[in-house]
């Protein structure tokens, strides 16, 4: 029996099986994610004598969800929210809060651009218009195809393609 990850998976996967739109979410999400995470960057937290980000407290929420699904998907998915949480707080102390928001709206502009597009040669609207935990789902997908394409999770194949075609 497939698991929840696998289901929502093959769900995202519907929405996903045209190469374009495909490619442009590669790029697109990546590029939301990170956007969201220099934004949160801005905001601090005092703990102590310290203070945490919000890119911090949401990545970490995020991964755990991701890694509650699937543990080497959630994992894989730590490294890169990792590099995007401490590239994004580099940036955040590097720059003033007026470039730190100009490049969110780059990123966050470009990256949806990016998903419309996709969804254009699709010719199908976005996964997470009929259920928004696809959202959620969107990067895993992503993380998924990488890691297949590199020969591990070959098991998600069956999950992410078409299935007269797989």
């Amino acid at each position: 029996m497939a698991s929840l990850f696998e289901r929502q998976l093959q769900a995202y996967s519907g929405y996903h099986r045209d190469h374009r739109n495909r490619a442009t979410h590669f790029v697109g999400i990546p590029a939301i994610v990170f956007s969201l995470l220099l934004a949160l960057s801005l905001w601090r937290l005092p703990v102590g004598e310290h203070a945490v980000s919000g890119a911090w407290i949401v990545g970490l929420l995020a991964v755990a969800g991701w890694i509650a699904l699937d543990l080497t998907i959630g994992l894989a998915m730590a490294v890169a929210t990792l590099v995007m949480v401490l590239v994004a707080g580099w940036l955040t102390s590097h720059l003033g809060s007026g470039a730190v928001w100009i490049l969110f709206w780059v990123l966050f502009i470009g990256g949806w651009a990016l998903q419309f597009l996709g969804h254009a040669y699709e010719g199908r609207r976005p996964a997470f218009t009929d259920n928004l935990f696809q959202a959620f789902i969107g990067p895993m997908f992503i993380m998924a195809e990488a890691l297949m394409a590199l020969g591990l999770r070959r098991d998600l194949a069956a999950y992410t393609q078409d299935r007269e075609t797989a």
